[in-house]
């Protein structure tokens, strides 16, 4: 190749400022579009309160099933949050051993132990006015359309009036719209590519620059 003979040329280098311009227009466009929709758009977080019941003073201990769940839902989490009765101190910073078992519920309504022991874990109660609220559980994946936690408070020595559970998953709403939004952008990024390396098929691969080889790579 002769060192004379130009390469294929780059888009960029050729755009007027009327282009220019137009290439900055549309990013904003999009930039706008998803910030509308991350405004205007479902909730990402969905939180519903968990039916229970707790039952012996000394050793609490629930079972609290959620709601029915789909693979829209993502994720899991199980939170508590402790109401003590009213105290002449205003800050608590207590230690208590916690139990979690979680069992997973089939579509047919078998139940699967998910893990193979109860899980024991020490937590802080730390309560100023307000008690903080504190993670039982929390599952990243979920195979099941339900499950059921069975949770036990050990070693708490405060005088509780009330535990307030609290179930948390991915809006499925949410959940779609991103699926939606990951579909819309892979199909123009396909489209994109296309037309670029349909423009570069009437150069010969050896006249491509680098940024030109690697954009197709």
């Amino acid at each position: 190749r002769s060192e004379m003979e130009p390469l294929a040329p780059m888009r960029l280098y050729t755009l007027s400022k009327r282009h220019f311009v137009l290439v900055f227009v549309v990013f904003f466009i999009c930039f706008g579009l998803t910030v509308f929709v991350g405004i205007e758009g479902p909730r990402v977080i969905e939180t519903l309160p968990a039916n229970y019941s707790l039952n012996s003073s000394k050793k609490l201990k629930t079972v609290i099933p959620s709601n029915p769940l789909s693979t829209y839902n993502q994720q899991l989490w199980l939170t508590c949050v402790v109401e003590l009765e009213p105290s002449e101190e205003t800050s608590i910073q207590t230690s208590f051993t916690m139990t979690v078992k979680v069992d997973g519920v089939s579509q047919d309504g078998t139940t699967t132990y998910i893990h193979n022991k109860v899980h024991n874990r020490t937590r802080t109660l730390t309560c100023a006015g307000k008690c903080a609220e504190i993670i039982v559980a929390h599952l990243g994946y979920l195979n099941y359309t339900q499950y059921r936690v069975t949770v036990g408070f050990e070693h708490l020595n405060q005088p509780i009036k009330d535990m307030n559970f609290t179930w948390k998953t991915y809006n499925p709403a949410f959940s779609r719209l991103e699926i939606w939004f990951h579909f819309v952008f892979v199909v123009l990024t396909f489209i994109v590519i296309c037309l670029f390396v349909h423009s570069l098929r009437k150069f010969s691969m050896r006249d491509w620059g680098i940024e030109q080889k690697w954009m197709s790579v």
